[in-house]
């Protein structure tokens, strides 16, 4: 590894200056603070613009397709500078040779276990080298890694890398690997830090949560139970997690969410509505199960805020299969449900399979469910208006005002000169449409 002494001689003397863009999940997001942290501390200045960069970073996404032509469009864009490109992430380890084709004159090319390389990466960049690639990098222990927070209240804590699944149409398994659970006394010590510092929302994350610990003797609730007994007045957002996992530990999960610190939010990817379709991709559970599941949670926990994933068109979905989609989302009413229409990924088993429908049928069918989606979430945030309870003001509207977080973790926009980012306010809800509440403070 390069010294800390030649390190800051090249920082010092070439006004080293870098620029980071991030793509994805929140867990592309805590690399990238990790990233941050590990050159800041090296003497390195971030910058929020690329004219004023010594060296570009693009941090990765590969798990859809759209997401992947996104990032190869701002690469060739980003070539107009004429500066040094470090492409990191998930892409490159699923689909090198795209990034190679897109970026020819790539300064660096890295995995998401290479970042403690960036320092020596950087110095062979600032030396005239190129066509530099670290896709193999030991696992990172990211909670001991230096860290720069990209959020003021909103800390995010990663709880493992890797999952236990083997979906059909996955590619994040090759970037991410196998389940690699955190220490929980480096979790509690690295949010415990995070409140100190003023965070107030505390986001979980990980390629899927349900399996957290499972390698180490541990479990998601009892992690959960370490956190809310800190004494501080914060939020908990639990990440994604795959039903076939959630399954094993519900009953231990809904007794710890019943704490006012952990909001009533689940994120619960389906997929399809289709047993036959679901065997196909390799999901380990039936749809009676996911049913199920969410009867549970939602008689155990009032008002629970259920998000859910579904793929239209996979390989040899019927109209039959499509149907079944659009009827198990009627009857379970997600809050929110992320429609992804199928696109082959590198590598998958899904690359190989028979059957893959036109892009026009999978367009007309995405078309079709969203608007079933839309009118599933309006219904369902307008059975929200008239309530008045607290909430965390936690972000700056796009739009201007705030958007403040309810203990189910609804958005609700609020337009005041009132409140400020990190504290509690009661609210009203007076309105509603697909995506967020409208409140007004009482």
């Amino acid at each position: 590894m390069v010294s800390q002494r030649n390190f800051d001689v090249y920082c010092n003397h070439l006004n080293m200056k870098i620029y980071v863009e991030t793509y994805g999940c929140a867990l592309n997001k805590a690399d990238t603070e990790v990233i941050l942290g590990i050159l800041t501390k090296r003497g390195i200045r971030v910058v929020d613009s690329v004219d004023d960069a010594t060296i570009v970073i693009v941090n990765t996404c590969g798990v859809k397709a759209p997401t992947e032509f996104k990032i190869l469009k701002r690469l060739r864009e980003l070539r107009k500078f004429s500066k040094p490109i470090i492409v990191a992430g998930c892409l490159p380890k699923i689909n090198l040779e795209k990034i190679k084709e897109t970026l020819p004159d790539y300064a660096a090319i890295l995995g998401p276990d290479s970042y403690e390389s960036l320092p020596e990466i950087i110095l062979q960049i600032m030396s005239g080298r190129k066509g530099i690639i670290n896709l193999n990098g030991k696992p990172l222990s990211r909670l001991t890694l230096p860290s720069v927070r990209t959020h003021p209240v909103i800390g995010i804590v990663p709880i493992s890398q890797g999952c236990l699944g083997n979906c059909s149409y996955c590619a994040v398994k090759f970037a991410r690997g196998r389940l690699i659970s955190y220490s929980p006394e480096d979790i509690v010590k690295k949010v415990k830090q995070l409140l100190l510092e003023g965070c107030k929302e505390i986001w979980l994350t990980a390629q899927d949560t349900a399996v957290y610990g499972i390698d180490i003797g541990y479990s998601l609730p009892q992690l959960l139970e370490d956190l809310v007994e800190l004494p501080y007045e914060y939020r908990i957002r639990v990440g994604m997690m795959n039903p076939a996992y959630l399954k094993q530990i519900v009953d231990e999960l809904i007794e710890v969410f019943k704490s006012p610190k952990i909001y009533k939010f689940l994120h619960i990817p389906v997929q399809s509505g289709s047993n036959r379709i679901l065997r196909k991709m390799n999901r380990r559970y039936t749809i009676e199960e996911f049913k199920e599941l969410v009867k549970l949670l939602r008689t155990s926990l009032a008002k629970l805020t259920l998000s859910t994933d579904v793929i239209v068109g996979f390989p040899g979905e019927t109209e039959e299969d499509f149907q079944e989609t659009i009827e198990l989302l009627e009857e379970v009413q997600p809050d929110i449900t992320n429609v992804s229409r199928f696109a082959v990924r590198p590598r998958t088993e899904a690359e190989k399979m028979d059957g893959k429908l036109p892009g026009w049928k999978i367009k007309e069918r995405s078309r079709k469910i969203s608007k079933v989606v839309r009118k599933i979430s309006l219904q369902r945030n307008l059975e929200w208006i008239g309530y008045v309870g607290e909430a965390l003001v936690s972000e700056i509207g796009v739009k201007g005002g705030f958007v403040a977080r309810n203990f189910a973790y609804k958005p609700i926009i609020i337009n005041s000169n009132e409140i400020t980012l990190g504290s509690f306010v009661k609210v009203k809800i007076v309105d509603a449409n697909v995506t967020h509440l409208i409140g007004k403070i009482v």
